[in-house]
């Protein structure tokens, strides 16, 4: 299939655009500038430049397209461009990946697809477009609800990983409050895998929780960052103010939310395998300890 991509440069994008290729498919990765564009083009995608947010673009790129993979996901591009692609293709059946976010279940212990949604400030935008998605007719949408992305030495690990040490005589790693919070987690080639696999065997209207099923501590991963960079001190637990001071009230709301799942239906449904090293294996001796390049 000739795939529209959107955020191909990005974190995720950059996993799932040789996923797509090595898969036999061919891309068209809708970029902002030219920069981009020869990033893509050495990528072996054909770019097109132009903005996220031109309806008219983003509708004759999706009817032009065997199925799209939006991954570029804001609340201001997601206004425009999630009913520009349902526009474009419209009545064909073709798929259409959208991007959401493990936030939105809040605090939960056993996420599932059918949790009650009960999203931070941060993210509570999402549900306009994720609905519009599920329920549209004559297009095979999907959702893919990715939770912390890791690997590669980027994303939100790196909150962890360069935490301030403090100033005592002996340093230590701040967590994100106490660190007792669970985060659901998944390595981002994993994810590239399943967002190829709701591309092409995705149920319309079908939610996919991207989770490789470890959801360690903020205080165990800290201590693994904490033992692989030296530090003498350990970690050290701060207040919820003080975390919301440091990373800013919303960012801090949402990572302070304990959460756990498995992302059990994708390997059902789609026979996913997630199989990547762990956070905690790459915060050790992986792609965020201090030797990485």
């Amino acid at each position: 299939m000739n795939i529209l991509l959107t955020g191909a440069t990005g974190f995720i994008g950059s996993s799932v655009l040789p996923r797509l290729l090595d898969e036999g498919h061919s891309v068209t990765a809708l970029v902002r500038d030219d920069e981009k564009a020869e990033t893509v083009r050495a990528a072996g995608a054909t770019p097109l430049v132009g903005d996220a947010a031109d309806s008219g673009l983003v509708e004759r790129a999706a009817r032009e397209s065997d199925g799209v993979i939006h991954l570029a996901s804001s609340k201001d591009v997601d206004a425009v461009l999630v009913p520009a692609v349902l526009a474009g293709l419209a009545g064909t059946g073709k798929p259409f990946v959208h991007t959401g976010g493990i936030w939105t279940y809040g605090d939960n212990d056993d996420i599932t697809e059918d949790s009650p949604a009960q999203p931070p400030a941060l993210t509570a935008w999402r549900a306009t477009a994720e609905q519009l998605v599920r329920e549209a007719d004559g297009v095979r949408g999907t959702l893919v609800v990715p939770s912390i992305v890791y690997g590669h030495g980027k994303g939100l690990a790196n909150v962890i990983v360069d935490a301030p040490r403090g100033s005592g005589a002996v340093p230590a790693l701040r967590l994100i409050g106490d660190g007792s919070q669970h985060w659901a987690t998944v390595h981002v080639d994993d994810l590239a895998a399943l967002y190829v696999l709701a591309l092409e065997q995705g149920a319309a209207g079908a939610t996919y929780i991207g989770a490789g099923g470890q959801n360690p501590t903020v205080r165990e991963l800290g201590e693994a960052a904490a033992q692989a960079a030296g530090i003498a001190g350990g970690v050290a637990a701060e207040s919820v103010e003080e975390s919301r001071g440091r990373l800013g009230e919303a960012l801090a709301d949402a990572l302070l939310l304990d959460q756990q799942a498995r992302g059990t239906r994708p390997r059902i449904d789609l026979g996913w395998e997630p199989n990547g090293p762990t956070l905690l294996e790459e915060l050790l001796v992986g792609s965020y300890a201090p030797a990485r390049v």
